[in-house]
Order: C-alpha cells, then structure tokens, then sequence
C-alpha cells in the first residue's frame, strides 16, 4: 500500500489556524457593533453624517439599529434633559449584555453650557460611560476613532470573566 506524506511547511502555509474562543467571540463582537442611537441635540446629525456614503460607518462593521434589543450598545448625542433621562435609561436596560456607551458631544458629556435645573450634568450620572468624545460638536471622524477605540476595548475582554457592574456617580 503506498503511504503518501503531506509537507504542511511547504510553502510557510498551514492547513489550520490556532486562536482561543474568547479571541473568535471577541473578533466578532468588535467587528460587528451595532449601536442603538439616541441623538437628541445638534450632535445628532454628525452622528448620522457618520453612518452616511462619505464616512460610511458599514466598513467598520458598525449599523445603527433602531430596535435596542438587536443593538450592542449606545451612542448617546447631545444634551439630555432629565425628562429624557428615564427613557434613555430603560433604552440603556433593554440592550443586552455586554454593551458599550458612547458619550457624545460636549453636553452629553458635561452638559455643556445648559448648567440649569433642566439638563443632566453629564450621561454617567444616569448610565455608564465606556468612551467621551469632547467637542461641539464633533465630527464624524472623531465618532469613527471612537468606535476604533471602543473596538480595540472590546478585543482586550475575556468573554468568560463576569462584568462587575459600572460604578455610577
């Protein structure tokens, strides 16, 4: 009977590739972010600049979703008022675990120059907060830098660790 000997070296090619679970899961949950939007204030329409030909958040993987039970997170855009505080925090609930908040603008973040008895000094003193992007109101390029940066997070976590829950203010 002839025994036939395959070189797996031949040519520095391998015939399997070799990674963890939680890199595969990680891999995919990265390059697959679907936000829930929340665009309340003029950093809405940068946000919705983002997903359009010209930026074209689809390479990234990323799709605005308008149902938050199909979303992985939230990008939180403009100035909240605390009417609207309790509806972004049971949108914030009904996203599944994990998920990711992004804090965009100067008043999303701080409240920006609204410093009255009406506006939410800051989305982390209702939801957390995994990334902030400054500005008034910041471009699109600086949205697609944070989803990198939000993207490069999630690869860094193990799947099988359980999230601690996020302290808030």
């Amino acid at each position: 009977m002839a025994q036939h000997q395959i070189n797996y070296f031949q040519n520095a090619a391998l015939p399997a590739a070799v990674t963890t679970l939680d890199k595969i899961v990680q891999w995919g949950r990265s390059n697959s972010f679907w936000p829930a939007t929340y665009g309340l204030a003029c950093c809405a329409i940068e946000m919705m600049a983002s997903g359009a030909g010209r930026f074209d958040f689809d390479r990234f993987g990323t799709i605005f979703r308008a149902s938050p039970r199909q979303a992985d997170g939230i990008i939180v855009a403009g100035t909240l008022s605390k009417k609207h505080a309790h509806l972004m925090k049971r949108i914030y609930d009904q996203i599944p675990d994990p998920k990711w908040v992004i804090s965009m603008g100067s008043c999303a973040n701080t409240g920006g120059m609204f410093n009255t008895y009406a506006t939410v000094q800051g989305v982390d003193r209702i939801i957390p907060v995994d990334i902030y992007l400054p500005g008034c109101a910041p471009r699109p390029e600086t949205l697609q830098y944070a989803v990198m940066l939000l993207q490069k997070k999630i690869r860094s976590q193990k799947m099988s660790k359980r999230l601690k829950p996020k302290r808030l203010v």
